[in-house]
């Protein structure tokens, strides 16, 4: 009885968690020209679901999640003009960048300091750091892969274009950084001090 109770409040935990982030993807701060954007720590629920139950539960709350996203950005799927190209973008796009934030518990077992508390600011902010660049380079594989090319034709009339100054990764790599670096800063502090308020919160 005991064991099915704790399923069953995981799996609560890692419903609240899923639509907390899907919730909180929404609330932008600012919003790139062609998909990304800056919201108020939307990988941070995740993150904080798998330092609490571990990256098992993490990887399945952030496929989850993945999904979701995906329903969400079907909009900007559509404008993909080849199916393997589209099959490239589900995956770099949503399904792997979002699965991947279930790793952030990969360290909540490392012991970094003899100090609880510190360690587990240095967990979570190291698992942090670890899937939101994870989620940064998925983001930039799909923009030199498919949003290069269709990108070049949009800006045609524009030769002087930061997309036609680099190549397809400097490109990505700059564009995607618009929005990432700040999601990135943001996780990584916000992310250990949600993790130690909700480190109270056990059944």
């Amino acid at each position: 009885m005991a064991a099915n109770s704790s399923r069953t409040h995981i799996l609560t935990e890692s419903a609240i968690m899923v639509a907390l982030a899907t919730v909180l993807s929404m609330l932008k701060i600012w919003e790139a020209p062609y998909g990304g954007s800056v919201t108020i720590l939307s990988m941070a629920p995740i993150i904080v679901l798998s330092m609490r139950r571990g990256i098992k539960v993490g990887l399945f709350a952030g496929f989850a999640h993945s999904l979701i996203q995906l329903l969400l950005g079907l909009g900007t799927v559509a404008y993909v003009p080849t199916p393997m190209g589209i099959v490239v973008c589900i995956l770099t796009d949503y399904i792997l960048p979002f699965t991947l934030l279930g790793l952030g518990g990969l360290f909540r077992d490392v012991k970094f300091t003899g100090n609880s508390t510190t360690n587990l600011f240095i967990a979570a902010a190291l698992g942090a750091l670890l899937v939101t660049v994870l989620r940064y380079a998925c983001h930039i594989v799909s923009g030199a892969v498919i949003w290069y090319a269709l990108d070049l034709e949009w800006y045609a009339d524009d030769p002087s274009h930061i997309v036609f100054q680099h190549g397809p990764w400097m490109f990505s790599a700059i564009y995607n950084g618009g929005y990432m670096i700040p999601e990135i800063i943001a996780t990584v502090v916000g992310t250990p001090i949600l993790t130690k308020a909700l480190s109270k919160v056990n059944y």
